[in-house]
């Protein structure tokens, strides 16, 4: 009887036929309750796009509001396989190094004289090329300095189709990092990349060539504006071609960037404006 008295209960609890509740509360007072909670969710919704309307209308389509600047850009070497930062191959074995060739004809295609010509500027070399904008109207889209790909001499894939990798002096190609509004290098100097062996490797690097010469990075193609402000912009490369590097053995290299307004490494980031990494060439002796 105790058991069926609580089946009972718990019917009517979930819905009493005598006061027509449901779960203890009337249709008019669950009513009340969906109400207010729809009202409060809506004003939720309400506040939550207000909000978002109000910071958007704080922020520039061209140009970020707020950036945490690095001091140093980051650096980056083509052609790079994988994520190890190793250039191995051997001379004699096509198959190990026909790769390389490939990848930097695809990340040089862009450089081809014909389409810098096509979509950007000649341009007066060694000093910014700043365009401001004349109060609230916006002087975008803003133009781009050429970067043809024959600055880049013997390493540009025209002269040597294979960028010297079947010779055992390859060309690696050095490109800083993007950031807006960066003017690196003061008083007329331009930045510079400079590559060499690390301290156990200092006698195997050899003869080294850069393109351009000095390694230089042309105050013309900065500051930066932003993807969409500079919707052509030709990052500047720097190729450097190892003429004679000791075969058959491993030479872990670095480069840095150069320049008298920003510093080399940092306590958040050692390895900020530098890149290394190891180049083997093994070949017959």
């Amino acid at each position: 009887m105790a058991k069926d008295g609580e089946k009972s209960g718990w019917k009517e609890f979930i819905w009493n036929p005598r006061t027509r509740e449901f779960l203890g509360r009337t249709a008019s007072s669950w009513g009340l309750i969906l109400l207010f909670y729809l009202v409060f969710y809506i004003f939720l919704a309400g506040l939550f796009a207000l909000t978002m309307y109000v910071m958007l209308q704080t922020l520039d389509d061209h140009k970020p509001t707020w950036q945490d600047r690095l001091a140093t850009p980051g650096m980056v070497i083509r052609p790079k396989a994988d994520e190890t930062f190793e250039i191995v191959y051997d001379t004699k074995n096509t198959e190990t190094w026909d790769m390389y060739p490939f990848i930097l004809d695809k990340f040089l295609a862009p450089y081809n004289n014909s389409i810098q010509a096509q979509k950007n500027d000649e341009c007066t070399p060694d000093q910014y090329f700043v365009q401001e904008d004349s109060g609230d109207v916006k002087n975008n889209p803003k133009r781009s300095c050429q970067f043809n790909r024959t600055i880049l001499g013997s390493c540009s894939g025209f002269s040597d189709r294979f960028y010297g990798y079947p010779d055992g002096k390859p060309c690696i190609i050095i490109k800083m990092n993007r950031v807006i509004g960066m003017l690196p290098g003061k008083n007329g100097e331009a930045p510079y990349v400079t590559c060499g062996a690390k301290r156990e490797d200092t006698d195997k690097i050899g003869e080294l060539v850069y393109f351009p010469p000095n390694g230089t990075f042309n105050l013309m193609y900065y500051p930066y504006y932003g993807k969409k402000a500079q919707v052509n912009y030709s990052q500047p490369l720097v190729a450097v071609k190892f003429l004679n590097i000791t075969r058959n053995e491993d030479v872990n290299i670095e480069c840095k960037i150069n320049a008298n307004n920003i510093p080399t490494g940092s306590e958040r980031d050692k390895f900020a404006g530098r890149v290394s990494f190891k180049l083997r060439i093994n070949s017959d002796k």
